[in-house]
């Protein structure tokens, strides 16, 4: 079959590509920006990609177009495609359709940490023999790429909260029929789409009544909004973490750069699990990626043992270089919760006496909006000093940051903001760059002129 996709550059449609290509499709597609990386990821697959929605298009004559939810109504491509009467679909239905359909789906759903323990599970699987297909939103450092098809049944998806597409309101996971399902947390986000909270946890309960009876449900216990969920109705097996009746960690310690904890289920102390990653969140990600590996089989032992040897992801809390005495750390967080969670995981790791130079660019569309900019100051108490881009912004970044004083600067020029972090900096601080786009290369620029600087 030749599939086309529409805003194939995106990192859940190219995951999609990529599966397909696997699969023996022939794919092609098409996106308003075709750029590096993941243009030449698709192209090393062999996958033909077209810049634009130019209706020109439509003579390509694929078997099936597959339409990315950036695709709106107006968009020339996608018009030519409705009047031609041409077949179409989501592409989280071509996938529930032609690569879920028969797979032990383990799905990782929640507004953070979705990436993270994904690819945890994904790494207990194949570290145990498994070989699982994955479709991961980020780049796995222990596989070289974030989707693929896998051999035997078991596949791991993170699973999206979002709109499927402009003809299909619904959230993207619900097509995924998932027989284990990770219930990370539930905070109000995606503002552009939902109207409060609530209509989220409608969404929830939607992936919640799609789990059949012989498939379990992992939730976190400490949250009131997936308490909610589950009360509204319950059709399958169920385990809490961070319960004492259920999954939880004890006896936390930094023990050579890991960070160290005992994992307990039901209070028994089920071995002593050494991550790379450090902070709270980061253990409870890894209490649901064992919990889950247990139900499709992994022992508990092996699962520890084996994130023992867990990489991480690019772009959570990853470090991308030292200049002068000062280490430039890159990570995706970009919700206050997620913020505040990032924060306090490399302070714990840095102690108390190394300073943390918090660099934010607002650049979801939750935030972009204002919606949570009150939250702001208290996400970023742990952090020394806070540099805040406020370019592109319809809300005053400086007067959110107010309660913040001294501590918080606002630029609207991506070169002062530079130039202010470097005037700052001094060895031994950590600077940490967080934002879920590539925030004008800031990374680079403020490790070349750390550099510039040492060596003046």
């Amino acid at each position: 079959m030749h599939i086309h996709i529409l805003g194939i550059c995106g990192t859940f449609m190219g995951g999609i590509a990529a599966i397909a290509s696997e699969a023996g499709h022939r794919v092609t597609g098409c996106d308003a920006n075709v750029y590096p990386p993941m243009s030449d990821q698709l192209r090393a697959l062999g996958i033909e990609l077209v810049e634009g929605y130019d209706a020109a298009q439509l003579a390509i004559a694929p078997d099936l177009w597959v339409v990315g939810n950036v695709v709106s109504r107006g968009n020339p491509l996608m018009e030519a495609i409705l009047d031609a009467r041409q077949p179409y679909t989501s592409g989280p239905q071509w996938l529930a359709d032609r690569v879920l359909a028969g797979k032990w789906v383990l799905a990782v759903a929640g507004t953070h940490g979705k990436t993270t323990t994904a690819s945890m599970l994904a790494w207990i699987l194949e570290d145990c023999g498994q070989t699982p297909g994955f479709l991961i939103g980020g780049v796995p450092v222990d596989f070289p790429v974030s989707a693929r098809l896998g051999r035997g049944e078991l596949f791991v998806i993170e699973a999206d909260e979002y709109d499927t597409a402009f003809f299909d309101k619904r959230s993207k996971f619900v097509h995924y029929r998932p027989r284990t399902a990770v219930l990370n947390n539930l905070e109000f986000d995606h503002a552009d789409i939902f109207p409060d909270l609530a209509a989220i946890e409608t969404q929830f309960h939607h992936l919640v009544r799609t789990v059949p009876r012989s498939g379990r449900i992992i939730a976190n216990a400490a949250e009131a909004s997936l308490t909610r969920v589950l009360a509204r109705g319950l059709w399958s097996e169920h385990e809490d973490f961070l319960s004492p009746t259920g999954w939880q960690f004890a006896e936390v310690h930094e023990e050579g750069g890991a960070n160290a904890f005992d994992v307990l289920f039901a209070g028994e102390r089920l071995g002593r699990c050494r991550l790379a990653l450090p902070g709270a969140h980061s253990r409870a990600n890894a209490l649901a990626a064992i919990a889950a590996a247990r139900h499709a089989g992994v022992p508990p032992a092996d699962a520890i043992a084996a994130l023992g040897r867990f990489g991480g992801v690019r772009r959570r809390l990853e470090r991308r270089g030292e200049a002068a005495g000062v280490a430039v750390i890159d990570d995706f967080a970009h919700h206050p919760s997620a913020i505040a969670t990032t924060v306090a995981g490399l302070r714990e790791r840095l102690g108390a006496g190394r300073r943390i130079l918090a660099v934010l660019e607002p650049r979801s569309n939750t935030m972009k909006l204002g919606t949570m900019k009150a939250q702001l100051p208290a996400s970023l108490a742990e952090a020394d000093r806070v540099f805040c881009y406020g370019g592109g912004l319809d809300w005053d970044a400086q007067a959110a940051l107010a309660p913040m004083a001294a501590r918080a600067r606002v630029e609207t020029d991506l070169g002062r903001l530079v130039a202010a972090i470097v005037a700052e900096a001094a060895s031994g601080d950590t600077i940490l760059v967080m934002s879920n786009g590539g925030f004008g290369g800031i990374h680079q620029r403020l490790l070349d002129a750390l550099a510039a600087r040492s060596a003046s």
